[in-house]
């Protein structure tokens, strides 16, 4: 079955739960791919600013769960829960690194930017290694300077994007569409998946969806 798949990918780079949606949606796309190894696939990536209400500065990341989930102990069980999710999908996540609860409006406007500029490959590395700046080295993407760091070891031209990090928290107004929750996934605008729904839930909603675009050609 020849065809095209459009998935639309709603996500911010603080929940660790959109990291591991994009491992479970890696999952499924592999599996789909050696179903359908005609069918072209395309991902668009969409940033939500899910804490816009943050300083620009941030706030420090322990605290931030602190006051949200209640005590000490609510944190630990909801980091185990975390960490168990993403071994299970082959992720290192270190909570243990993170300092910094980031102002994301700025990282959204970089990587909008950048996947504007750049091409595919360049955008997937990009948002891979700003996921890994985040969970894994602790970094802080509210910064500025790491941001253009970023940018600088994925070879892409910081000039082109420095204007873009506007260092004031203005909230980043790009992100309409994901109103149910971060991730979301929608399939061919068609079907919507939310939540790190596993491999297979995503799987079967590409397929159906690529199934009910099918039919509707093959009746227009």
């Amino acid at each position: 079955m020849s065809g095209r798949l459009r998935i639309d990918v709603f996500f911010d780079f603080i929940c660790p739960w959109c990291l591991i949606g994009k491992r479970q949606l890696e999952h499924a796309q592999v599996q789909f791919r050696s179903r359908h190894p005609d069918v072209q696939i395309t991902t668009v990536w969409h940033g939500v600013q899910l804490l816009p209400q943050l300083p620009v500065q941030g706030e420090p990341f322990a605290d931030f769960y602190r006051k949200r989930l209640g005590n000490a102990d609510a944190v630990a069980m909801r980091q185990a829960q975390v960490q168990q999710a993403a071994a299970a999908v082959g992720l290192a996540i270190d909570l243990s690194r993170i300092a910094t609860m980031p102002n994301t409006a700025d990282a959204h406007r970089f990587f909008e930017r950048a996947c504007e500029l750049g091409n595919v490959a360049q955008r997937d590395i990009l948002l891979e290694r700003l996921f890994a700046a985040y969970f894994q080295r602790g970094e802080d993407l509210g910064c500025r300077e790491t941001l253009l760091a970023i940018a600088r070891s994925c070879g892409i031209d910081v000039e082109a994007l420095a204007d873009c990090l506007m260092g004031d928290a203005t909230p980043f107004a790009g992100s309409l569409g994901a109103s149910s929750g971060v991730p979301s996934f929608q399939f061919d605008r068609r079907m919507t998946v939310v939540g790190a729904q596993p491999a297979v839930a995503l799987l079967g909603a590409m397929s159906q969806a690529l199934k009910e675009s099918t039919r509707k050609q093959q009746s227009a």
